[in-house]
């Protein structure tokens, strides 16, 4: 009895490791192109898909990462995303990418988190300070300064940014362990979440003046519609 109680409980830990271990579901044949009208749909893996034999060019296909994104906004960078929103034929592989432009010496990427995927970024351009903080209760912080060619990856669900400390433009690619990883913005999701946090809420948490935290709010409340 003693051994089936083991091998019963041996393959529960199997079973809970192998999903406690997973991303985006595997697929289940070729590809699964994705349809926003699920009226179409004839297989479901991640997003309802198309009948494969209907599949166009144009489904695996995004032209434009080679153009630069527009920086002029309050944190001097942009991100042009290639995710299964742009590609449909990313759906069900676990994989997109990200185009992301710096202004020159302060253009941002400000702290954030993919809930869905790993990060490996790759500078062609520039010179980038990047770094993750690791989760409480050491919340340490690991940092590197990259050059055209550096390579850093940054880990599931923790906070990262990106800041370009160069006199020039920056660009980086970045690939992600997601057809759709996710992003929260720290800040924007803080200060500027719909409906409001409570100040006093925040204010506590940040040991700030509940007066700053309103205006923090007002700022990014703004800058999130």
């Amino acid at each position: 009895m003693k051994g089936v109680e083991f091998l019963v409980a041996l393959v529960l830990l199997t079973l809970a490791t192998k999903l406690a271990s997973a991303s985006d579901p595997g697929p289940l044949q070729d590809f699964c192109v994705a349809l926003n009208d699920t009226k179409d749909g004839v297989f479901v893996n991640g997003k309802f898909c198309k009948d494969p034999t209907l599949a166009v060019p144009e489904d695996f296909f995004l032209p434009g990462l080679n153009i630069p994104g527009n920086t002029s906004n309050p944190v001097g960078s942009k991100v042009t995303q290639a995710t299964v929103e742009q590609i449909p034929g990313l759906n069900t592989l676990g994989i997109s990418l990200v185009r992301i432009d710096f202004a020159p010496y302060g253009g941002l990427n400000p702290p954030h988190t993919h809930p869905r995927g790993t990060e490996i970024l790759v500078v062609v351009e520039g010179t980038l300070y990047v770094g993750f903080v690791t989760s409480n209760p050491d919340n340490r912080l690991i940092t590197k300064v990259l050059y055209p060619g550096d390579v850093f990856v940054f880990p599931v669900g923790l906070i990262h940014f990106q800041f370009n400390i160069g006199n020039t433009n920056a660009v980086a690619f970045a690939a992600l362990s997601s057809q759709n990883p996710g992003v929260i913005t720290i800040a924007n999701a803080v200060f500027g979440s719909h409906p409001a946090i409570n100040p006093d809420v925040l204010a506590k948490a940040f040991q700030l003046d509940v007066n700053i935290v309103k205006q923090l709010q007002s700022r990014f409340w703004w800058d999130n519609n």
